[in-house]
C-alpha cells in the first residue's frame, strides 16, 4: 500500500496524536455526594437485614477519601445525570440501530479527525485502524472497520484488547507494519467509555475512571511532517493476574441472573496490584533503555499510565533515581481520571509540545493481565 511516496525507510515515527474529551465531568463532590445519597437509600431499604446481621451496612465516601486513595479529582463522562442518579447509577443512552454509526466509533473518528489534521495529513494516505481499547462496544463488526469506514479509509483494520496497555501495544503493532514495509500510515485509536463497565456503587472502585477517546498516527518517516517523534524502541510484558479483572461478556451473561453480579464489572485487589506492578514496571522501562543504550535518568519525560499518583510515583523514582517534579512525570489523572489505555497518550498529548528538538521521553502503560508496554521516542524537527 504505497499511496503518499514510492519512498519506504521501514522507520516509524509517531506523526501526530488527537483527543477527543466529553464535554460532562463529575467532580469528587459530585460523586460522594451521589455515592452517598445510595448508600442512605440502600441502608433503610435493608435496615431489618443489617439489623439482623444477614447482610452489612454500606459505608459512605469522602472526597479526602478519593483523593488520598487515587490523586483523581474529577473525570469525563458521556453522559453524567443518570451516573449520578441514585437509582440508576449507570451511563444510559438510547441504542442506536445498525446503519447509524456506533457511540464508540464515533468518539474514535473525532480522536482520529484530531489527529490527522495536527499532521496535515489526508485519509486517502492512511494504510490502516487499529482500534486498541480495553472496552469494545461489541464482538463484530470490528470497531477498527467501523471507525475505518466513517473516515472513509481504503485499507484494513482490526481491534485489540490489552486493557489499560491497549495503545501502547497498538503503537508497537504499527510500527510492525512500517518496518515491514506493509503500511506507512495507521492509526492506532482508543476510544474508552470505561463508565459502562465500572461499578459505580462500589466504594472502592467507583471514582476510578472517566471516558474519552485517543488516536496516535504511527507512519513512516518518508511521509511523516518535518515535526515529529522518533520511535526509538518499544517493548511489551504480559503476566498472568486475577487482581484485575471484568468478566463482562456474551458467554459470561448466558444466564440473566448472573448479569447484575459484581464481578461482571469492573473488579481488582488494589494493594495487590500496587505491590506487584510497580517494581514489574520500574524495571522492564530500566532494562528496556539499557538495551537501547539510552540512560533511564536521563529520560526528558515520562508520560505514565494515568491510574493511581501513587504509583507513577514510585515507577518514576525508580526510573529517574529521584522524586519526579510535575514537568519529569506529569499527570492528567486529577481531571481525567484514570482513562485506561488512552491514560498515556493524553499525557503525551498535552504535555509534548514544549520539550526541545533531541529530547527523549517514554510514554508507558501497564493494567490488568497484567500488561505493560513501553514506547521510547525522541523529539525531531
Amino acid at each position: 500500500m504505497q499511496k503518499t511516496s514510492d519512498v519506504i525507510t521501514g522507520k516509524p515515527v509517531i506523526s501526530a496524536t488527537g483527543l477527543f474529551t466529553p464535554a460532562d465531568s463529575i467532580s469528587n463532590e459530585e460523586l460522594v455526594e451521589s455515592f452517598n445519597r445510595y448508600v442512605e437509600l440502600f441502608n433503610s431499604r435493608n435496615a431489618e437485614a443489617i439489623a439482623s446481621g444477614e447482610i452489612e451496612a454500606l459505608q459512605p465516601s469522602s472526597v479526602e477519601f478519593i483523593e488520598k486513595a487515587s490523586g483523581i479529582k474529577a473525570r469525563h463522562v458521556m453522559t453524567k445525570q443518570p451516573v449520578l442518579d441514585p437509582e440508576i447509577m449507570a451511563p444510559r443512552w438510547e441504542e442506536r440501530p445498525n446503519e447509524e454509526l456506533s457511540i464508540l466509533a464515533e468518539i474514535g473518528v473525532k480522536a482520529c479527525r484530531d489527529a490527522l489534521e495536527r499532521a496535515g495529513r489526508d485519509v486517502k494516505d492512511v494504510d490502516a485502524v487499529l482500534c486498541a481499547a480495553s472496552n469494545m462496544q461489541r464482538p463484530y463488526p470490528a470497531m477498527a472497520v467501523e471507525i475505518q469506514d466513517a473516515l472513509g479509509i481504503d485499507g484494513f483494520g482490526f481491534d485489540m484488547n490489552v486493557a489499560c496497555s491497549s495503545a501502547t501495544f497498538g503503537i508497537q503493532t504499527a510500527t510492525d507494519y512500517i518496518r515491514a514495509g506493509n503500511a506507512k500510515s495507521v492509526l492506532v485509536v482508543s476510544p474508552e467509555i470505561t463508565s459502562g463497565h465500572l461499578n459505580w456503587r462500589d466504594r472502592d472502585s467507583h471514582f476510578i475512571f472517566g471516558d474519552v477517546a485517543t488516536a496516535v498516527l504511527v507512519e513512516d518517516e518518508a511521509v511523516a511532517p518535518a515535526q515529529h517523534w522518533d520511535i526509538l524502541g518499544t517493548k511489551l510484558k504480559t503476566v498472568f493476574s486475577n487482581n484485575i479483572r471484568n468478566n463482562f461478556g456474551f458467554l459470561n451473561r448466558a444466564h440473566p441472573e448472573t448479569a447484575d453480579m459484581p464481578d461482571k464489572l469492573f473488579v481488582q485487589e488494589g494493594r495487590k496490584v500496587f505491590k506487584e506492578v510497580v517494581p514489574m514496571v520500574a524495571q522492564m522501562i530500566i532494562d528496556e533503555a539499557t538495551r537501547l543504550e539510552i540512560d533511564p535518568q536521563g529520560l526528558r519525560r515520562l508520560w505514565l499510565h494515568q491510574a493511581n499518583a501513587g504509583m507513577n510515583r514510585l515507577i518514576a523514582h525508580r526510573v529517574l533515581g529521584h522524586e519526579a517534579n510535575a514537568d519529569e512525570s506529569p499527570t492528567v489523572l486529577d481531571t481525567y481520571g484514570n482513562t485506561s489505555s488512552a491514560g498515556s497518550i493524553i499525557a503525551f498529548h498535552l504535555n509534548s509540545e514544549d520539550l526541545q528538538v533531541g529530547d527523549t521521553g517514554l510514554i508507558c502503560s501497564f493494567g490488568a493481565g497484567y500488561s505493560a508496554g513501553t514506547v521510547f521516542v525522541r523529539k525531531v524537527g
